[in-house]
């Protein structure tokens, strides 16, 4: 087994624990060991999250904090069933009390404030950002080392796959083909995403735990790989909580070159001046240099962008383009199915995803909405890539 910020011979037994977090916990219920998270910011409705390191796997907490006594229920379940509770007495900064099942015997709760192991040198930024930002998911995620799965080559390159067996996420790291420090960045990359899907899957699965079980299956494909990118479809089928299941394609679309995800308009500009920087990925944090608002982005990809891939597509795909005489039907002559899409790089060029109101979901996923090269060639984006010129 490996562990993902570690090299051969690197044993997380020699990480060394300094970080303390005030609101992060390791402590036992009865004879287990636990993880607590709390959010004590509001004394009358504290809520938090804890699991046993046997299972690691989120049970919610909620409830009150009053003078020093903290009284916490388990579980989301809305209804009046009785839940689980734990009434906790502040003691050396941390929690002393107990946890009792309503027809149970009580047992014994002791926490106190988290130690959380520095990392060591050379760990992948992915590592650091949640040691500082997320320790409770660090320390979940010290426990869960990746297993090596199969060896594949995809064009040209050769692939070993990895997993985390609990959620069954999983992703591939190239094992040759860049010269290095580009392979290390690519590699580096690629860890940080499938990390961020493991946690990803455990917050679904607590959002889930009030409507019973979640799902999060995922299905990962590399669709282009060449010295200038790397690219990979990421999609996901999902149930965390709610009224229904979703389902969805979040495509890793990296920068050999500079190291770096590539924004669409990176790739493709059809608009006037210079083309501008913008991360459209969920929870992407723009850079300080980022010289555009979301604002003027979506403005460009509405007025600009949109109805100019519409144009192309039309051009390219009559047939598939053709207005439908049902409203019910897919319309992909409609511009706003194209403002936000997803997309990847393929051999043939950028695959562009519609994304269609829940009722006509169905429309998505397409396979002929494909912008050959030729095109993009014509209209390059900000960044210098070496792409194929044909398609």
């Amino acid at each position: 087994m490996t562990h993902g910020w570690l090299r051969p011979g690197v044993l997380l037994l020699s990480l060394l624990a300094t970080a303390v977090h005030a609101d992060v916990y390791t402590g036992t219920l009865g004879s287990m060991p636990i993880v607590v998270d709390l959010d004590l910011t509001n004394p009358e409705q504290v809520s938090g999250r804890y699991f046993y390191e046997k299972y690691h796997r989120d049970l919610a907490l909620s409830g009150t904090l009053a003078d020093d006594q903290l009284t916490l229920n388990e579980g989301l379940d809305d209804s009046d069933t009785p839940r689980p509770q734990l009434q906790l007495k502040a003691r050396d900064g941390g929690w002393q009390g107990q946890w009792q099942k309503p027809d149970g015997k009580p047992l014994k709760v002791d926490l106190k404030p988290a130690q959380v192991p520095d990392t060591p040198a050379g760990a992948d930024p992915v590592w650091v950002q949640l040691h500082d930002n997320a320790p409770y998911d660090f320390l979940r995620l010290l426990q869960l080392p990746l297993v090596n799965g199969k060896h594949d080559t995809f064009m040209g390159y050769p692939l070993q796959w990895h997993g985390e067996p609990q959620s069954k996420i999983q992703l591939f790291e190239v094992e040759s083909g860049y010269p290095e420090p580009q392979l290390s960045r690519v590699n580096q990359a690629l860890r940080s995403r499938l990390w961020s899907e493991v946690v990803s899957y455990h917050e679904c699965m607590l959002g889930s735990t009030r409507f019973g079980e979640g799902e999060y299956d995922q299905t990962v494909t590399p669709t282009f790989l060449s010295p200038a990118v790397v690219s990979v479809s990421v999609y996901t089928s999902y149930y965390c909580g709610g009224a229904h299941p979703d389902f969805g394609d979040a495509p890793i679309n990296f920068d050999v070159d500079h190291g770096k995800p590539l924004s669409l308009e990176d790739v493709l500009w059809v608009g006037e001046g210079a083309a501008f920087h913008y991360d459209d990925r969920e929870g992407a944090q723009q850079s300080e240099e980022a010289d555009v608002d979301f604002d003027k982005f979506s403005t460009y990809r509405d007025k600009v962008f949109a109805p100019w891939l519409v144009q192309q597509f039309q051009r390219l795909y009559p047939d598939e383009m053709k207005k439908p005489a049902d409203e019910n039907d897919c319309d992909y002559s409609d511009p706003q199915v194209w403002n936000f899409p997803t997309w990847h790089f393929t051999a043939k060029g950028i695959a562009f995803g519609p994304s269609f109101a829940r009722a006509v979901r169905m429309c998505e996923g397409t396979e002929w909405s494909v912008l050959p090269y030729s095109v993009i060639a014509q209209h390059p984006g900000g960044v210098k890539l070496a792409l194929p010129q044909g398609g």
